[in-house]
């Protein structure tokens, strides 16, 4: 692994099967760096060719909820990725392309909040919500719900807020209301300006019939992000709060 600074190059050994515990090395050497607030992972063609858009949704599914994960361009040094930069320190991270790699990094980059053991648990928490995902998309919300509880229980350092949302998808699916919107507000606890976890909120809330409440959750979830209002899903909700409104006052 190398990492650059302006001014300055300091190379790393490639990791190994038993990266873990090398951790502490690599924490000692990655110590210069103040205080993370974001990684950008590169998903230009080379580093995506080389296993960046693996990186980049392990790193999202478990980064704390103070680090914002996202894609950039090229960080020309594409002999050696899939690269990141961690940000504000403008530190460039090559050789992370696999799950384990990933969350080594992380646990370096964030210092002694982190651990080998909260590595792991994050890992195994993202692989139970990625097999809930699929058993979600199965119809098997029982099954999803049970996993995506199983990794809430391992109480991950990352991607509580990922894990609540979907839960309150679930349990929304399978009319469970009150606690949709539990988990929905459980997720925005982890991270405030969470705009999926808004919508679920908005969901549950149409869901009970609480239509002002619901509106206020989608504009909410809209003002953090303008984008949203081209999403057809978002039109397809605002057209549904819309129809059910009407269908209440009508005379």
């Amino acid at each position: 692994m190398e990492v650059l600074l302006p001014n300055r190059t300091l190379s790393f050994s490639k990791p190994t099967a038993t990266c873990f515990p090398k951790r502490r090395r690599l924490h000692r050497r990655c110590c210069f760096i103040s205080q993370l607030e974001e990684i950008r992972v590169c998903t230009n063609r080379t580093c995506r060719r080389q296993g960046s858009l693996l990186t980049l949704e392990t790193l999202t599914g478990i980064a704390p909820p103070t680090v914002t994960v996202k894609s950039c361009g090229c960080l020309s040094r594409c002999g050696a990725g899939p690269n990141l930069v961690a940000l504000p320190s403008a530190v460039v991270v090559s050789h992370c392309g696999t799950a384990a790699r990933s969350a080594e990094v992380l646990a370096a980059l964030c210092g002694a909040s982190w651990d080998a053991d909260a590595a792991k648990k994050s890992l195994e928490a993202l692989a139970l919500r990625k097999k809930a995902e699929i058993e979600f998309d199965k119809g098997n919300f029982s099954q999803a719900e049970l996993l995506l509880s199983q990794a809430i229980e391992l109480k991950p350092m990352g991607g509580m807020n990922i894990i609540y949302k979907d839960r309150s998808r679930t349990r929304l699916a399978m009319d469970k209301y009150h606690e949709a919107l539990a988990d929905a507000k459980e997720a925005l606890v982890f991270t405030p300006q969470y705009v999926e976890a808004y919508i679920c909120q908005g969901d549950a809330f149409l869901a009970m019939n609480r239509f002002d409440t619901a509106e206020k959750s989608y504009l909410t979830a809209l003002e953090i992000d303008p984008s949203i209002r081209r999403s057809k899903s978002f039109k397809a909700r605002i057209a549904n709060l819309q129809e059910k409104v009407a269908s209440v006052n009508m005379p």
